[in-house]
Order: structure tokens, then sequence, then C-alpha cells
């Protein structure tokens, strides 16, 4: 939402008031979310009002409703589980525990309800809601309430947020929690796998997930596990026997490790339950491994939420007041859900009418689970296990880094790899990016090869930046020499840059009349064509616990502010979303332009503030944000306005964004963030797609022809001059594309964007 729009929303909720509460199990972000509705509520002029101990403080009213200040709100977002409790209630189950709800809420003048949990929280809510009516006439004859205040609360409206870590809501691509879980999780194999691999051992992981296998599955992915059970796809009959020698061969083939990850909820095709005793059993009667089983149980559940979840619950809050304020009578009850990296409203009984699984319609219920589980359910099978592939092509794609290390990287030329040996092409990698394919450096790889690069960080390739204009004749020369036939590049804005030289020089150099692929890769997300790139996640997640911890010391020491600077380049995207997932008091951006007045005004806020409750505070400044304005003259500024009332300290986090361990802080090589993961895989059939057409000999005699950069996140299709000399090049931003200028012919050709939000 733009601040105009935010703008004229100030005040339009006067008069009004709405209750939060939380409901069923706990997942990490609902904190977030209750911060959000609270101050979105209170922003817009309305009552906001907290129940504790979801609806069994509803029933039982008193102090368990509670109006909220902003205040109320503080130094919440990054605590896990819910501050205002959450317990199941059989009294609201009955028309008697609801007549009691119903009250509590129209004497404090509340009809708007704000509801966060899963879909049995949803639907008790929207029980509440088809009654209210009846409940208030009720109410009126028992003369608890008068006729008049029946008819001024004649309706209720009702605004679910999917509470959730298995995210096993139909309808929404993610739910809150379910990030956050998955890190969880992903951190705990990465610490297991250092074991099985000293001791040779076969690991069974049980995750939860009773009726959906979200966890299971993308963990998976994001582990390069042996074998996965879900509940939506339950193994075919003689499973034991497939598996073990699945298990065998990869032992035969030098691992050392096995990972069998299952999700609590599994079953086979009778619908009997798997257990992972049975699993772990099973290897060690047939096969003799040192088999662990390793119940993840509620730790998936705890501890802090991650930046995705609480910028996911902070977006969904405020999208929740605004449905709300705009809800009337005749409007139905609907659930906040997340489509592509927009907050949509779904109808929510729709949504959780969903029931396939229930029904065991299990290919129903993987197409209900979202474009995003089909795709990863789909890869997994691809990549977990190397088939031969149906045809041998005569075809050749060579894998290069390019630019900065990225979390995520290795993934990606992991998936990459298989992706094209899977489908009969010969693939190459090579060392160094552009300089490295100049000098030579290529080997032909192996599926064998890029076993367990998913959970390593920086570049196991090696990346440099430099482009290949410094060595186009020895990188044609390489090309010619090796016969490759594509080019597959992971990295930043190097990677744009380096990919367009070498389409500038299609008319000098038949060789390089090849398809070309970026996968975007940088911290700084500041790269065209896509919503997030590989490492994004990963950094703000750092910069996120960085922050966290930082705010607990000025919370200890007191009247503290904390000048932090961020990475990012001219690029503001780790500022505003790590300060959006710490809740800090000020983020300064190159993107959006601030002077002394503004500085001056956030001093004054931080005084006013240290005269509060809460007496410390946080400013992110972006690296590049204002070229005079620079980090040390923020802090002497603040330093010098704020003297007597509060003291300043600066951290400056550089290289430490790019590992989630702040103890890892000199380490080059980090670990990969679970979404990351999941990014890459989710794209790689569109990356490899279409790969096994022959090189059309016509492009070396026609003046105008087609690069197809295929990208993790968009695919852009542009007809580029190539019979020409050099080019000098502008690109930039024109609505949703990009504009390529040729400065030689005088011609502009607009490359199109199609954003595939993953």
């Amino acid at each position: 939402m733009s601040s105009a729009g935010l703008e004229k929303l100030r005040m339009t909720g006067a008069g009004r008031a709405i209750a939060a509460l939380t409901s069923g199990g706990d997942a990490q972000g609902m904190n977030a979310a209750i911060r959000a509705v609270t101050r979105m509520g209170i922003y817009v002029g309305a009552k906001v009002y907290l129940v504790y101990e979801g609806y069994q403080g509803l029933v039982d009213g008193g102090d368990n409703i509670k109006l909220a200040n902003w205040q109320s709100v503080t130094n919440i977002i990054q605590l896990g589980g819910t501050v205002i409790g959450s317990a199941r209630c059989k009294a609201f189950t009955t028309r008697e525990g609801r007549l009691a709800a119903a009250f509590n809420l129209v004497k404090r003048g509340i009809s708007n309800l704000c509801v966060c949990g899963g879909d049995g929280s949803l639907t008790g809510a929207n029980i509440f809601r088809s009654e209210w009516s009846g409940l208030l006439d009720e109410l009126v004859k028992k003369g608890r309430i008068t006729a008049e205040t029946a008819k001024q609360h004649g309706h209720l409206n009702i605004v679910g947020l999917v509470g959730s870590i298995d995210n096993d809501f139909c309808g929404t691509d993610m739910t809150i929690g379910a990030d956050s879980a998955l890190n969880r999780i992903t951190e705990i194999i990465d610490a297991i796998t250092t074991t099985a691999t000293s001791h040779q051992r076969t690991f069974v992981l049980e995750v939860m997930g009773r009726h959906c296998g979200y966890l299971a599955l993308v963990s998976a992915l994001a582990s390069g596990a042996d074998w996965l059970f879900i509940p939506e796809a339950p193994p075919e009959d003689g499973w034991e026997e497939l598996m073990c020698a699945r298990l065998g061969e990869s032992r035969s083939k030098g691992s050392r490790l096995n990972i069998i990850i299952i999700a609590e909820g599994a079953i086979n095709k009778s619908g009997e339950p798997i257990t992972s005793n049975y699993i772990k059993d099973l290897v060690v009667s047939r096969l003799g491994y040192d088999t662990r089983v390793t119940v993840l149980g509620h730790v998936q559940r705890g501890g802090t939420p991650s930046a995705f979840d609480r910028v996911l619950s902070s977006k969904m809050g405020v999208e929740a007041v605004v449905a709300l304020l705009e809800a009337g009578p005749g409007t139905a009850a609907c659930v906040i859900g997340l489509s592509g990296n927009q907050a949509v409203r779904l109808p929510l009984m729709e949504a959780v009418e969903m029931r396939a699984m229930n029904e065991k319609r299990f290919e129903e219920a993987i197409q209900l689970r979202g474009r995003s589980f089909e795709n990863n359910w789909n890869i997994y099978k691809l990549l977990a296990y190397q088939k031969p592939a149906a045809v041998q092509s005569n075809y050749s794609m060579a894998i290069l880094n390019v630019g900065a290390p990225a979390a995520g990287m290795n993934a990606a030329v992991r998936s990459a790899v298989r992706v094209g040996l899977a489908t009969g092409h010969r693939v190459y990698i090579v060392s160094d990016g552009f300089e490295g394919l100049a000098k030579g450096t290529v080997n032909e790889v192996s599926w064998n090869q890029v076993a367990g690069w998913t959970g390593q960080g920086g570049s196991l390739l090696g990346t440099k930046r430099t482009l290949p204009s410094t060595c186009m004749e020895k990188l044609v020369e390489n090309l010619n020499k090796f016969n490759i036939q594509s080019l597959f590049v992971v990295g930043g804005f190097e990677a744009y840059e380096g990919i367009l030289e070498l389409v500038e020089a299609r008319g000098r150099y038949d060789e390089l009349c090849i398809p070309m692929c970026i996968i975007p890769a940088t911290i700084s997300n500041n790269v065209p064509g896509t919503d997030f790139s590989l490492g994004s996640d990963t950094a703000v997640n750092a910069a996120m616990a960085s922050c966290d911890k930082i705010k607990q010391s000025a919370t200890g020491t007191k009247r503290r502010v904390f000048v932090v600077e961020t990475m990012g380049g001219f690029c503001g995207y780790l500022a505003t979303t790590t300060g959006i997932a710490v809740g800090a008091d000020a983020a300064y951006i190159f993107e959006d332009p601030f002077n002394i007045h503004d500085l001056k005004t956030n001093v004054e806020h931080l005084t006013e503030k240290m005269k509060k409750d809460i007496q410390r505070g946080l400013v992110l400044r972006n690296e590049k944000c204002h070229e005079q304005y620079t980090t040390d003259f923020i802090h002497k500024l603040y330093s010098a306005e704020g003297k007597g009332v509060f003291d300043c300290r600066v951290n400056v986090l550089g290289h430490l964004q790019q590992t989630p361990d702040a103890q890892d802080a000199v380490v080059a090589e980090f670990p990969t963030d679970a979404e990351d993961v999941g990014k890459v895989s989710d794209v790689l059939q569109r990356v490899c797609d279409g790969r096994d057409r022959t090189r059309d000999p016509s492009l070396s005699q026609h003046r105008h022809r087609v690069l197809k950069l295929r990208t993790a996140s968009a695919i852009l299709k542009s007809t580029i001059p190539t019979a020409t000399p050099p080019l000098k090049r502008q690109l930039f931003h024109e609505g949703n594309g990009l504009i390529y200028r040729d400065e030689v012919h005088h011609e502009q050709v607009k490359v199109e964007i199609v954003n595939l939000v993953l």
C-alpha cells in the first residue's frame, strides 16, 4: 500500500471497535500479526481490544478483554508464541458460550473481530458470525442489552489470519509460522548431517504435519534428503524394497550418510500410518546401517519468528484492518492469504471446506495445496534420484557463478546440474565465472559430484566480477573448444551485464548465438525482473538476528539508540525489510530521499520515546542512502542532539549479513536459507525447458535475433540487434519492463518482464 493510500485511511475507523485474538496452536509470527492489527487499528482511529487466552477469554470476559494502546504491543514482534495467550475452549463450541462471548463484545461496542488461528478457530469464528443476530435477540429478550444496542451492532464482521506452521490452509501460498518452522528444521538437519557423516549413520527425522506434508517436502528439498514420506502421496506397494535399494546404492557411490524425512501424518495406500520407528527397524534389519530416529516435535513451533514471517504477519495484519473497515452487513467473512507477494482476501468457508485429504483424494489434495507445493513435489522426485534420461541429447550446457557470493548459489548449481543430466544433456561446471571460462577451467560434472551442495554456503565453483568484455576472444574460443551450446549463470548485476555483453557480441561471434539463462543471486535484491533474488532472504534473516540482539542490549542499558548500517549498495531492500521485521524507529534508504529536517524529526521522536517506558531506539541506514549523511554523520548528529537524554552507538553489519550465524561473521561460506533453496528448485524445470532444441543455424544470418533469459522469477524476452558495431547500452525501468536502447541505430526495444513471483 502506498503512502498516499495509507494517508487516506487515517481516522476512517473513528467510532468503531476491533477485537483481536489468537486461538488454537501457537505459531511464530502471531505476535507480529497482533502488533500490526493493533497499530493499524489505532492509526485509522478505531478502538482496539486484545482478547487474552483466545476464545476462552472471549467467553469469560472481564480483564481478559483489554483496551490496547500503541505501547501495548511494543517489543513483541521478535517474540515467538503469542503474548496474549491461546487456549482450547470447549465452552465456545456451545451456544451458551457463544452467547456469553457476544455479550462481552457488545457491551464494549465491539462488532469487528480479527481471529488468528487454524481452520478450526476460523470455522468457530464463522459460526459465531452466522449466529450473531440470533444471539443479540436472545440477549435483548433476557434484558441483558437494549434493543437499540442490538440494532447498533446488528452484524459482526469477521476477518481471519491463518496461523499454522503446517501451511495446511488452501488458497494461500504461506501461513503464519510455516517459514520459521521450516528454517528451524533445516538448521537441525544441518546439525544432524555433520554427526551422521562422522559415523556413517542413517537418520530418520520426523517433522510436524498431520494432514499436510509441506514442512517435510520443502525441508527434504532444501537438504537433499534420500527419501520422503508425506500424507498427500502415500508410497506405492513394495516401497520398502525400493527405499532400501536406493539407500544402498547411495552408500555404494560414496555417501557416508542417509537422511529420511517423514511427516507425522504419513500413511500407506491403505491409509495405515507409517511411523519413524518402523522405518528405522526396516533399515536396520535389511541393510544393517546404524540408524537413529529424531522426532523434532515442538522445537518447530517455538523460538523467534523468521524475517519472512514477521513481514508476512505485518502485511496480513494491516490488510485485516482494512478489510474490517470495508466490510458491511452483506460482506462474507474472509481470511487474509498470500498470493505471490501480495496480501489477498479469500472467502473464509470456501477455503476451510476444501477437505480432499479427509476423503483420500490425494492427487487433488496436492493440487489444492497450490502451484508451489505441486512444483516442489515434482522437483523433489526429479532431483532426489538419478534416473536414466529417456533420450541422450547432443547438447551441452555450462554453469558458472558471477559476482559476489550469495546464499543459494550452490543449491542452484546442484539443481541445474541434475535437471540438465536428467534431460540427457552434457553438463559442465566453470570455476571463477567468466574469467574461468576464458581460462578454460571447465569440467564435465556428474550427478553425485553435487551431492550435499544444498546446505553449503558461498560459491563452491568460485565466483568473480570479471565481465566478458575483458576476455571475449578467449571466452569464445573455449565455448567452441568444449562445444558449449548454452550458458547457465547464477549471479547478480554483473551476471546481467555479462550476458548483455555476450548478446551485443553476437554479431561478431556465431558461438554466442546460444540460449543463455540467469538465476538472480544477490543479497541486495537489486536486480530487475524478480521480486526476490537468491540470498536476499538469508541476508535479511541475518541482519534481523543481529538487530534483535542489539535491541536486547539497548533495552538492558536503557536510554540508548543504535544506528545500524546494512549492506545493499543503492538498494534499500535489506534496510526496509529488516526495519519492518525488527520494528525499527527509522530506516534511511536511497530510494526515499531525506534531509536534515527529517533527521531532526526522528531525533525528536526518539527523545519523546525515551520519556516513556520503552527507553531504547533502533535506526537502520542503507550503506549508500546518502552521500553526505553517512553513518558516522548520523551517529554524531544523534549523539549531539540527544545529549543528556540518550546516548548513541554504531554497528556496521557488513558481511555478517551473508551468514545467519553471528559467530561465523568472518567466514565467507554460509548456510543456505530454506526459502532460498525452495526458490531455486521451483523454477529449474522452466530453466531447462526447451533446451533439447537444435541450435538454429539462421541465427548468424539475421540482423535481429531473440535472446531468452530465463531467470528464477522472470522470463525476459527481447529482440536485440546483433549485427552492429559495439553498442553504447542503456538499460532502465519503464513500467513493468526494461528498456534496451541502441544509440548507434537510434532504436529502442522493450524487454518484457513476465514476473513469476515465488
